[in-house]
């Protein structure tokens, strides 16, 4: 059997779509069809159900991915490992959200990057889940941040880290509203507060209401900025309440140039996932990057 035809069956299994095999393959849709068809009359049996949006595989084809997966893996590690010598240097592709891959994956993935014979070149992009995804399943990344745990075979998300979210502002909106009082009941007074947030849907703000307030918040975003850092400083500034991940506003509740508004008992959490394409987890250089960032994410949470 034609281990081109395995390796295209393989990524269409994974992908579940010929177009998006295709886009990882290199090759043309029809081209991906054709290797499909070929390997169908040689089994005498159809791999795929084809249907509207994408494909899903038969019994049979779950069977045949089942495997021959582990083995065209193990064959993309020993090619990986074989044909690049100490002295080239591999390049990782990382994207995920701004605010937590500067902050927290890049600094830690730095200290792979040299030429120490393991080390790779590093190169970062920025976007939401959805963007960060769909660059990943299209081949554009080697390894992804996401807030967003995907669905399907091509992609093999490990819980990386929580991150807790505070409620926050500057000082003077913390004596207005008389937070921390033991007799004062947090909602109604935060609603005189002015919101700063990511977006005009108020993300953060509402996913904090729902879980501490079981409500959603009444005041409308007054200064939206598209990104976490530049919020903090907003909120610094006196512009209103903001809700920020921990490990973002810690320096800045410790200086006091923001507290916390509320210490609900149980606070807010989101959860990141650490995202790549199945089985490229055989790329050395991309194994060892996960790794890495797993590892580092022990002394984040």
């Amino acid at each position: 059997m034609d281990l081109a035809l395995l390796r295209t069956f393989v990524t269409v299994h994974r992908a579940g779509s010929f177009t998006r095999a295709a886009a990882l393959l290199g090759l043309s849709q029809p081209a991906v069809t054709s290797q499909i068809r070929t390997l169908e009359r040689q089994l005498g049996r159809p791999l795929f159900l084809r249907q509207a949006r994408g494909v899903t595989p038969t019994s049979i084809g779950e069977e045949l991915a089942h495997k021959a997966a582990p083995h065209l893996d193990a064959l993309v590690e020993i090619t990986e490992t074989g044909l690049h010598d100490d002295s080239s240097l591999r390049t990782l592709h990382l994207a995920g959200p701004p605010e937590f891959t500067a902050e927290r994956a890049l600094p830690a993935l730095t200290e792979l990057t040299g030429e120490d014979g393991q080390g790779f070149a590093l190169r970062a992009s920025f976007g939401n889940a959805e963007e960060i995804l769909e660059g990943l399943s299209a081949g554009h990344h080697d390894l992804a941040i996401s807030t967003v745990r995907p669905r399907g075979a091509l992609l093999t998300a490990t819980a990386l880290c929580d991150e807790e979210h505070v409620l926050v502002a500057a000082p003077r909106w913390a004596e207005q509203i008389g937070a921390g009082q033991p007799d004062s009941k947090p909602e109604p007074a935060l609603e005189q507060v002015p919101v700063v947030e990511v977006h005009e849907s108020l993300p953060f703000v509402s996913r904090y209401w729902a879980s501490v307030f079981d409500s959603r918040p009444a005041a409308p975003g007054t200064v939206v900025v598209p990104d976490l850092r530049a919020v903090l400083a907003c909120a610094v500034a006196g512009a209103g309440l903001a809700v920020l991940p921990r490990y973002l506003c810690a320096s800045a509740l410790e200086r006091g140039e923001v507290v916390a508004l509320h210490e609900p008992a149980v606070p807010p959490l989101r959860t990141y996932f650490l995202v790549v394409r199945t089985g490229t987890l055989a790329m050395p250089h991309v194994a060892r990057a996960h790794e890495w960032l797993l590892r580092a994410a022990g002394d984040w949470c």
